[in-house]
């Protein structure tokens, strides 16, 4: 199954969910995502990610300076950015509640006929 989409539906959740943890910088936030399993998140997808939701004002942010190269842009939860993580949380487990039921549904057997069956 191509997860590509349903990544993109959920990456602004998957986002927030790290930085609730703890701050972090754009490519700290792409390697957490992927260390919790999403292998195929991309760097600029997350980017983009943390350009919008700070402009949504989700998140705060500063900068650290750096010894070894240029100075890193943190970003952080405020109060905002955690009621749409809990909003989305809801959503969400709602959501996979629901498909999940529809899922484990037995399906019915289908009887498809074979050439020369004339049932």
């Amino acid at each position: 199954m191509d997860t590509t989409q349903l990544l993109k539906g959920v990456l602004d959740m998957a986002v927030l969910a790290v930085i609730a943890e703890d701050d972090g910088y754009g490519y700290d936030i792409v390697r957490r995502l992927r260390a919790a399993g999403l292998d195929e998140v991309g760097d600029a997808s997350v980017y983009g990610t943390l350009r919008r939701l700070y402009s949504a004002g989700a998140l705060s942010s500063y900068v650290v300076p750096s010894d070894g190269g240029p100075h890193r842009k943190y970003y952080g939860m405020n109060p905002h950015g955690r009621a749409m993580l809990d909003e989305q949380r809801a959503n969400w487990t709602h959501f996979a509640g629901t498909l999940t039921r529809l899922l484990e549904k037995p399906q019915p057997s289908v009887h498809l006929p074979t050439i020369g069956d004339n049932s």
